[in-house]
């Protein structure tokens, strides 16, 4: 019987103004839910694998709202706490051509944030899984999150789980420095390292992420270091909001792989990097190589800036398509 896969981590209500409409002029907001993690089960879910969500909403409607989100994607909410005060928030105004997409938190006080350390029962909680997978925005949402983090991780190792980090600095929720200080125990102990921000951990900090050839480098030297199983990261240039070159690469601690290149044409940014993290997870559970599962996540990502909202609504037939050269957005009849 396979195992399944254990994400960890908040989810929140998303706020956004419709279409491009900017905070300050709207008068609705399109809801739907979304955190890191939460959207990388879901993804995993929808392709087929059996994975849980451990995160903690509050005891109304709008917690039960979260839960049914959740089970309506086929994931298991076993582990899903109930109480605290509130469900964190955050809104979201669009970006296109030159204006930059803004976020804006809401979260302080959040259920998932002020749990205490001792409401997850850890080994009961991966006790059928092979799989672990954590962000770094929650260890950065308070020091019980970052307890947490750890207690998980090292109760997955100690289990001979695999382990997965996705290295995501979000610099309105903490410090450069506390990010660091945080992150690097937590690095030694995970197997996969997806490493969006992974020049956080470089010495220079400043590594030039949109250049294949430095990103190697960087790959290269974060490898030996932590000793990860594998270490892949995005590779986006920024053209404007509305136009993005996606691309990854991924070492092994023996050779490189560069993926195609894809030109998108961006609906929603969000979620992106979640798409990616969904599709390598999904390849390598599933037995393929590092630079399969790699080609797969980038055009899963890919296919994610398409879609509005956190989630990546695809099948992998989907992605397979585009795998195989079609990108031409034909209508498909």
């Amino acid at each position: 019987m396979a195992k399944k896969i254990v994400t960890f981590g908040e989810i929140m209500l998303r706020l956004s103004p419709p279409g491009y409409n900017r905070v300050v002029l709207t008068e609705r907001f399109d809801a739907t839910y979304g955190g890191s993690e939460a959207n990388v089960a879901i993804s995993l879910s929808r392709f087929g694998k059996d994975v849980a969500h451990v995160t903690k909403v509050p005891e109304h409607a709008v917690g039960q709202a979260v839960v049914d989100h959740l089970r309506r994607h086929g994931v298991d909410t076993s582990s899903v706490l109930r109480g605290g005060e509130r469900l964190g928030v955050y809104y979201l105004e669009n970006g296109v051509s030159m204006r930059s997409p803004q976020v804006i938190y809401d979260r302080k006080g959040a259920a998932f944030a002020e749990a205490a350390v001792d409401e997850y029962d850890s080994d009961a909680i991966l006790a059928d899984a092979d799989w672990f997978h954590v962000s770094g925005i929650t260890p950065a949402l308070s020091d019980s999150c970052a307890a947490l983090t750890m207690r998980f991780m090292e109760a997955a190792r100690k289990r001979g789980i695999t382990t997965s980090i996705d290295l995501n600095y979000r610099k309105k929720l903490w410090s450069r420095e506390k990010a660091v200080q945080t992150l690097i125990p937590l690095c030694r102990l995970a197997d996969v390292c997806i490493g969006a921000d992974a020049s956080l951990l470089s010495s220079p900090m400043d590594v030039e992420q949109e250049d294949p050839a430095a990103v190697q480098v960087l790959l290269a030297a974060l490898h030996k270091e932590f000793g990860f199983r594998s270490i892949v990261t995005t590779v986006r240039v920024s053209h404007s909001a509305s136009y993005n070159d996606w691309s990854a690469v991924c070492y092994d601690g023996k050779t490189f792989h560069v993926t195609r290149q894809y030109s998108i044409r961006i609906v929603d940014r969000v979620g992106g990097g979640d798409g990616f993290a969904a599709g390598l997870l999904y390849g390598l559970h599933s037995g393929w190589s590092l630079d399969k599962s790699t080609d797969f996540a980038t055009a899963a990502g890919a296919l994610k800036h398409t879609i509005p909202g956190d989630i990546n609504l695809v099948t992998v037939e989907e992605v397979n398509e585009l795998l195989q050269g079609d990108g031409s957005g034909k209508v498909q009849r």
